[in-house]
């Protein structure tokens, strides 16, 4: 909001734009709990969690990142507030564990801002952009020892790379394409493979066909979607009453993993609809706040483009 942007310096690089900033200030409700606690688990540059922290002088945060670069950054630029933050390089998925750690719950809020960030595209030496001349890693944390995404493209079967391209990138040519991906490996980088697609592929969008693709591999390498799904129950146990949880998605695959948690979470029967009395137990532990997500204006957007494809779904704990 506009006291965290002034508290930005002309001078300070900002590696990226946080989007939907006033309306997660305003879902999180940080100048209401002023001693309060949060939890950022994709801290990324840090522009989310200096927010909150610029609104709320005595609060303080535990900045959750998997990429040791990203973590740099912030603890770089937030460092007028490090007192007041708990840097850790883990994955959010482990935000249970690491919260415990460091005796940090109940918490007042909790974010994840989903995907990548701006800054993973600027990297030009990871091959997440698909016009960089890369090596094709797409790994947020390179020292994890899990597999690159030159390593999902040149070991998968064409039936599986196709499964991967089609359920992780929505590739609706996923078959064509993984046939034409394996008859052309060895594929080392990202503008070869980016130049493969171009051939193989006609452009009948305004994007980039290599889009989806590139897409699907950083969902694959990362594990994106099966830590979204792991670490939402988590949330549930570390939020207090009255707290709220804050996730912004880029795309429709993780949008609606938050959407069927959040509609599970906040009902108090999940028995058949024509079950005539409740068997189940459930009870409701959140009360939706948003029942459509919030997007950004096309004022945001303007100014960041990156914004396009945000939402933002807000659920508040009973």
């Amino acid at each position: 909001m506009t006291l965290a942007a002034a508290t930005l310096s002309e001078h300070e690089p900002a590696p990226h734009q946080p989007v939907l900033l006033a309306e997660v200030m305003a879902a999180l409700q940080p100048q209401q709990s002023l001693a309060g606690r949060f939890i950022d688990g994709t801290l990324g540059a840090g522009g989310h969690a200096m927010a909150l922290l610029s609104a709320a002088p005595q609060a303080r945060l535990l900045g959750i990142d998997r990429d040791p670069r990203s973590l740099a950054v912030a603890r770089a630029r937030l460092a007028a507030f490090a007192e007041r933050v708990i840097f850790v390089h883990a994955n959010f998925d482990q935000m249970a564990a690491v919260a415990a750690q460091h005796a940090f719950a109940p918490v007042d809020g909790i974010l994840l801002d989903l995907g990548m960030a701006s800054m993973h595209v600027d990297d030009s030496d990871r091959g997440f952009s698909f016009r960089a001349e890369a090596p094709l890693d797409m790994r947020y944390d390179p020292h994890s020892g899990a597999p690159s995404a030159a390593d999902l493209i040149n070991t998968l079967s064409a039936e599986a790379l196709a499964e991967l391209l089609y359920t992780y990138g929505e590739e609706r040519e996923s078959r064509r394409l993984a046939r034409a991906i394996v008859a052309a490996r060895p594929l080392y980088t990202a503008r070869q493979l980016a130049e493969l697609i171009e051939r193989t592929l006609p452009r009948r969008e305004k994007i980039h066909p290599a889009t989806r693709t590139f897409q699907a591999l950083r969902i694959a390498v990362n594990d994106e979607l099966g830590a979204l799904e792991r670490v939402l129950p988590q949330t549930l146990a570390l939020v207090r009453r009255g707290g709220r949880i804050a996730i912004i998605s880029f795309h429709s695959l993780e949008d609606r993993i938050v959407k069927r948690f959040f509609a599970r979470e906040s009902a108090d029967c999940l028995c058949p609809p024509k079950q005539p009395r409740c068997t189940c137990a459930h009870k409701a532990q959140l009360r939706l706040l948003t029942r459509k997500p919030i997007t950004a204006s096309q004022a945001e957007i303007a100014a960041n483009p990156r914004s396009r494809s945000a939402r933002l779904r807000v659920a508040e704990r009973l």
